[in-house]
């Protein structure tokens, strides 16, 4: 009965690019091997992959062994490719090559930090949302405007699984476990590595403005900390106006032409933006954290609420009117499919 109940084995591979970022890797990598130890057998197993198999050097110098060649690694749930700087130096025909036969055979693709560049480049990312390192966004726009960018901090559409950098991939990590195993030891995971707390997949990036719209544009980035720093008395576009002293029309113009919205929306957002993170930080009450950024009442506060993040105030702390839980995917071997022992980053068989 036990064996018939047991959770399934999940294998991911890691596709590591020149220079690619170690930290983002590790927070993809520690979160499954963590999920192990709680659950007390081997659910995820994992293997650093290369072209060739012989180790990428990491941005820092670093690399990890073993490294084997994608050839070999058999059958994934899905396929991490790993960037970081210097990424268009580090994609190669055959690497691009090899992502297609991946992406023609079925079989799931990931991205990590700057990774997200090379599916693009594979032509495997239409019609799925893509997350990529805010300082590589303009880039990958310009580069490919009919892909869809997104400012959150990892993104899941059908068979692609993207995630910008940093510690970013942990939070994707602990959604998958999350959804695989139960909360219960997405949880745990967490304690162990003193994480605050999980963020998921309405969470954007902290993209600076200034790197979105130029050091030039000191006239909205004015407006834009004004904005930040009056959310529970919003100001007025006149009141706005009249601080930097420039006209009502021109703040419009400014905002329409590099962040593509009208000021009022940029600063219902950004004071939705706050409530959402005095929900999941504190315990402050409902009416409380409307109060305090700006909304005079709890159903007004509401219905902003739900019409940016699709479900109430109250379901963010309640877990409820989330999305439906992942489906895991069916086992796909790759061209060379082939039974090999289980090898983590350590070298433990």
């Amino acid at each position: 009965m036990a064996a018939a109940t047991a959770a399934p084995t999940y294998r991911f591979a890691f596709i590591t690019l020149d220079n690619y970022s170690m930290i983002a890797l590790s927070s993809a990598i520690e979160p499954l091997r963590m999920a192990n130890y709680l659950s007390g057998r081997e659910v995820y197993q994992w293997s650093i992959v290369t072209l060739d198999g012989q180790p990428a050097t990491a941005s820092n110098g670093a690399y990890m062994l073993p490294t084997v060649s994608l050839d070999d690694i058999g059958p994934v749930n899905i396929a991490f490719v790993c960037g970081g700087i210097k990424v268009k130096e580090a994609i190669t025909p055959a690497l691009l090559a090899a992502l297609r036969r991946l992406a023609q055979r079925h079989v799931p693709i990931g991205a990590l930090c700057t990774g997200s560049y090379a599916l693009a480049m594979a032509g495997v990312l239409e019609k799925h949302p893509v997350a990529i390192h805010w300082e590589n966004m303009a880039g990958l726009l310009e580069e490919f405007p009919g892909i869809h960018v997104t400012e959150k901090l990892f993104s899941i559409g059908d068979d692609r699984y993207t995630c910008s950098g940093g510690i970013a991939p942990l939070d994707l990590m602990l959604h998958l476990i999350k959804d695989q195993l139960g909360p219960e030891i997405a949880l745990a995971i967490s304690e162990q590595f003193i994480v605050e707390r999980v963020r998921d997949d309405n969470d954007r990036q902290r993209i600076p403005l200034q790197n979105q719209v130029g050091i030039c544009q000191e006239n909205l980035l004015k407006v834009a900390a004004l904005m930040e720093a009056n959310i529970e008395e919003p100001l007025s576009l006149d009141e706005l106006s009249d601080e930097i002293g420039v006209s009502r029309r021109q703040i419009e113009r400014l905002f329409k032409r590099y962040l593509n919205c009208v000021p009022t929306k940029y600063y219902l957002d950004l004071r939705l933006h706050r409530a959402r993170t005095l929900l999941l930080q504190t315990s402050m009450s409902i009416l409380e954290i409307a109060i305090a950024c700006g909304f005079r009442t709890p159903p007004h506060f509401a219905k902003c609420y739900r019409d940016l993040f699709g479900y109430p105030p109250s379901g963010e702390r309640g877990q409820k009117c989330r999305k439906p839980p992942f489906t895991p995917v069916p086992l796909l071997a790759t061209p060379r499919a082939q039974a090999r022992p289980s090898v983590d980053y350590y070298g433990n068989a």
